[in-house]
């Protein structure tokens, strides 16, 4: 599965593959600190304005942890970037397969 970091409506009845899809959305577009009742959710954010190579391997690093311990069914493969450097965005892209001996 290849998911990027997008908003979009919360389907509270998701479940399989759309559910685990929607979690690591969260996850991605989340800031670290900003959930009341679970202040290390997210992505710490601190090193945005850093050099481009530096917050790549800052936020790969993230993002590999937090779907770790957010949404531990899968496997992260790659982590990648989309860069539109005119609007200042980098956009995660990351590729996950569900780890072996889940079913939905």
């Amino acid at each position: 599965m290849e998911i990027t970091a997008t908003k979009n409506s919360i389907d509270f009845g998701a479940t399989g593959e759309s559910e685990i899809i929607q979690n690591i959305q969260t996850i991605l577009t989340t800031i670290k600190g900003t959930v009341p009742l679970d202040r290390g959710f997210g992505l710490d954010i601190t090193s945005l304005d850093g050099p481009i190579q530096i917050v790549k391997a800052k936020l790969t690093h993230e993002i590999v942890n937090a779907i770790q311990e957010y949404e531990p069914r899968v496997n992260v493969e790659s982590v990648q970037f989309h860069e539109n450097r005119l609007e200042g965005k980098l956009i995660p892209i990351v590729k996950v397969n569900l780890k072996e001996g889940v079913e939905f």
